[in-house]
């Protein structure tokens, strides 16, 4: 994930912070599904997995070029990979949870 992949996930997230803050807002057609049939969220989400993925998919390429000896692929390049790579997929993880965390969250809200 570039850092401006990271950049635009973390400003999508504090602006939906700053509406859960500021109260949601209801559409004017509770009934009405969205246009296009994704929610924006949703799709947000699948293409930060989808970043992710190919982060990770790329540090193993890399990684097993380095050891079959491809010229051109230096041990350096190859932990720094590895680690974008570490850094996306904890941030994945971290989303997760505070997603789990806010639905258990609303389940358990009395009605």
């Amino acid at each position: 994930m570039s850092q401006m992949d990271i950049d635009r996930v973390l400003a999508t997230i504090r602006s939906f912070s700053s509406q859960g803050a500021a109260g949601i807002q209801k559409p004017a057609s509770p009934a009405a599904p969205a246009a296009s049939g994704v929610s924006e969220f949703g799709r947000l989400l699948k293409q930060g997995l989808d970043a992710v993925n190919r982060t990770q998919q790329s540090a193993e390429s890399l990684a097993a070029a380095f050891e079959r000896g491809t010229p051109g692929v230096e041990l350096p390049q190859v932990m720094l990979e590895m680690q974008k790579a570490n850094v996306s997929f904890r941030a994945v993880t971290e989303v997760r949870n505070r997603l789990v965390s806010a639905y258990q969250e609303i389940m358990n809200m009395p009605i």
